[in-house]
């Protein structure tokens, strides 16, 4: 392994964050902190299908889409920032690309993405 990427590993592991697997078509919610005015900092939450994910080290980052008041929102948020504080997976999505950029086109209805079973219920039932 070269230089770079075992500083990049210590990076990871002194950052101590818990990113928790997700990829594209997964429903996530992630809390960032924005700065106000006089310093203070507050966390909001931003959630959304994540339609690109981007896996390099500590460059690492995810594109996540929401609506808001009818019209579509994209953000990029670098996995191991500072100002995100916390990622969740709120559902897992079924999809068979690894960018859903086609979403950016369908509205209503057919922009909706089927839920993926997990193997441990079916198991169970």
């Amino acid at each position: 392994m070269n230089l770079i990427k075992e500083l990049e590993n210590e990076q990871i592991a002194k950052s101590g964050k818990k990113i928790p697997d997700f990829k594209a078509g997964d429903t996530v919610k992630i809390m960032y902190k924005i700065v106000e005015d006089k310093g203070r900092e507050r966390l909001q939450a931003y959630e959304g299908v994540c339609i690109a994910r981007h896996n390099d080290g500590l460059n690492s980052s995810c594109v996540i889409r929401k609506i808001s008041f009818g019209e579509g929102v994209e953000r990029i948020f670098p996995l191991y920032s500072p100002n995100v504080a916390s990622i969740e997976v709120v559902r897992r999505g079924k999809v068979k690309r690894s960018k859903i950029y086609y979403l950016r086109k369908l509205f209503g209805k057919a922009a909706r993405i089927s839920e993926e079973k997990d193997k441990a219920e079916t198991t169970e039932e």
